[in-house]
């Protein structure tokens, strides 16, 4: 009956063990080897590019600045205005709101298309407007809505806002604080919203070729969802479960002896 019952709780004990395999992250062939050299290229990967697209209700900052006089310089604007909690470089920017048709207005320009375009595309064309009608003009675009969500077996569930529109899904977890010991990383859902299309994908970043994944970089309104390994529960709950078990069987044999 001993013997029974020190098998069982190897069993249990064991069972609940997370190897290096389901915790290290990007592994490869020669994860774990020994006496692997050092300060060597092992691999190189060619990253496609990537460049975010602007899309509907995407919160961009447009500022112009010229030689023109202030007084005929009508596309000017002081985005130095607070709004929400939205801080880039330092400073609180107000911006406008990429309307259902991928548009935003200027003052005599009338509305510009922006939707579909990256914001190096954007700032080159509203360069070219710009030259029009003003003397030296500088065009910046900046995105100010670029935020994620991580839940989940992270360290710190958050809503982040992300200060460039180029962040992996690696750095982006990082800012959540990483990701727990009991996390499944081959497994992580990714939401995202794109082309007016809601697209689920399930993504595994302890391989080392997720850098080759298209889902490699993160989007504006990414949601990432970190699920747990099935050890969590019985590594989460088992040393109070355990505690009690004990105390009611001592409580039980206790009483046993006491009646006897």
């Amino acid at each position: 009956m001993r013997l029974l019952a020190i098998l069982v709780l190897s069993v249990l004990v064991f069972g609940s063990c997370v190897t290096n395999k389901k915790y290290q992250l990007m592994q490869k062939n020669d994860v774990n080897k020994q006496n692997m050299p050092t300060d060597s290229v092992f691999r190189k990967y060619s990253i496609e590019p990537f460049d975010y697209k602007i899309q509907t209700n995407d919160i961009l900052s447009v500022r112009f600045e010229s030689l023109t006089p202030k007084e005929y310089d009508f596309l000017s604007t002081n985005t130095s205005q607070p709004i929400g909690n939205g801080i880039i470089g330092g400073s609180l920017l107000i911006g406008d709101i990429v309307d259902e048709n991928g548009e935003i207005p200027f003052p005599v320009v009338g509305k510009v298309k922006v939707g579909g375009k990256t914001v190096f595309e954007t700032q080159d064309y509203l360069q070219e407007i710009a030259n029009k009608y003003l003397e030296s003009p500088i065009v910046k675009v900046r995105l100010l809505n670029y935020r994620i969500t991580i839940l989940g077996e992270v360290n710190k569930e958050s809503v982040i806002v992300l200060n460039n529109n180029r962040v992996t899904m690696l750095e982006a977890i990082g800012q959540a604080g990483g990701l727990t010991d009991l996390s499944d990383k081959t497994s992580i859902k990714l939401i995202r919203q794109t082309g007016g299309k809601t697209e689920v994908v399930y993504l595994n970043i302890l391989d080392e070729d997720f850098i080759k994944s298209p889902y490699y970089y993160v989007y504006q309104n990414d949601v990432l969802i970190v699920p747990a390994l099935k050890q969590r529960p019985f590594r989460k709950y088992f040393g109070q479960n355990l505690s009690l078990f004990i105390s009611s069987l001592s409580l039980l044999l206790l009483v046993i002896n006491y009646t006897k």
